[in-house]
């Protein structure tokens, strides 16, 4: 099945590359120099994504990343290009314009194109500063549970950092900074620390920063669909060696105050039920739920859960695919009330491929839980 789905993604990509590119074609007055370019310029975007999935992991690090900067940012920009034709053909198929006035503008028109690409330079240009900025979301919670001294607990969470070839050490700094200002009790982490190869983490020391993150209570995290990519044994070990406690398919009971049970991720097919994670705590304790992949949220509910936090979705990156992510999830993203269960599924601090939100945020949650 996940064969079938490689080919299938492959087939249409290719497909759809060879669509955007044919129209650039008829869009720009073409001589020998422009032909090549042209050419060019669809080999490296198209090449460098099959280029590091198939060979990525043998070149040096810093060529890789060159080539998953590059591969996966044209996913994205290739998508834009792609709605952007194809709204244009529909017109020219619907005959609200004229098809000769039309053609002024969408054939041998450098003008035209430049306008097109100038226009989702911008879009792309917008997004990526979008993800520069982190957003500190503010999320105050009441349970009916007693906490212990002073009933309140600072807790900052964030997911899917996705830290490898694209997220590089020097983000991860910049995060840190963030996250210790918030002077934390607790920092729980929802998955997705990895990206794909924990060979970028290595070559950069990554752990030596990871290490820094303060609070009161430690760090948690739990493992995420990434984490099986990357090699889950191996991801283990190196979440482990970064001074971070990993919590696989068990409960922890922090400071006699208030659980954190950590899921196993969804990838894992064996991993146990919510309900025997839980059976045999004590109830009368606030109980937070780490949960990569926001599915069945009402088991929570029914486990008596006070607070779920979850990632995974990034709510789609961009739009429209934020869209199907909002389709396919109960709750693809922010805070939603279940009983006496209080969800939020966060849109993650980094991302999967191409540095670009539009339509979502990088974020990270500062919850302040108080006993009502």
């Amino acid at each position: 099945m996940k064969y079938l789905f490689f080919i299938v993604f492959l087939s249409l990509f290719l497909a759809g590359n060879y669509y955007v590119f044919y129209r650039a074609w008829t869009v720009i007055p073409l001589n020998a120099i422009t032909r090549s370019l042209l050419i060019g310029i669809a080999v490296i975007l198209v090449g460098s994504i099959f280029l590091l999935f198939l060979a990525g992991e043998h070149f040096p690090v810093s060529v890789t990343s060159v080539l998953y900067t590059i591969g996966t940012s044209w996913l994205f920009i290739f998508l834009y290009f792609f709605i952007f034709n194809l709204l244009t053909d529909l017109i020219r198929a619907s005959r609200l314009v004229p098809r000769d006035t039309l053609n002024q503008y969408t054939k041998d028109n450098w003008l035209s194109f430049g306008l097109t690409v100038g226009f989702i330079g911008l879009l792309m240009l917008c997004g990526y500063l979008k993800y520069r900025i982190k957003e500190r979301v503010d999320l105050p919670i009441e349970i009916t549970k007693n906490i212990g001294d002073g009933d309140s607990l600072t807790i900052v969470a964030l997911s899917d950092m996705h830290l490898g070839y694209g997220i590089g050490k020097r983000e991860l700094q910049q995060w840190v900074e963030l996250i210790n200002k918030e002077n934390p009790d607790i920092v729980l982490i929802a998955g997705d620390i990895i990206d794909s190869s924990l060979r970028p983490l290595i070559a950069q020391n990554m752990s030596e920063d990871l290490r820094k993150i303060k609070s009161k209570y430690g760090v948690y995290t739990v493992m995420g669909n990434h984490e099986y990519i990357s090699g889950a044994a191996a991801s283990a070990k190196f979440i482990e060696e970064s001074g971070i406690k990993l919590i696989r398919d068990s409960a922890v009971l922090i400071d006699s105050m208030f659980y954190v049970v950590g899921r196993d991720d969804k990838s894992n097919p064996n991993r146990k039920p919510l309900a025997m994670l839980t059976d045999s705590l004590d109830k009368s304790k606030p109980i937070i739920l780490l949960d990569h992949q926001p599915y069945n949220l009402e088991e929570a509910e029914n486990n008596g859960v006070d607070i779920q936090f979850s990632g995974h979705t990034h709510r789609g990156q961009i739009w429209p695919i934020s869209l199907i992510t909002d389709m396919i999830y109960e709750d693809s993203y922010g805070y939603l009330k279940k009983g006496n269960t209080n969800v939020y599924v966060s849109s993650g601090m980094g991302l999967w491929g191409g540095k670009f939100r539009i339509g979502t945020q990088s974020e990270y949650a500062v919850i302040k839980m108080k006993t009502k």
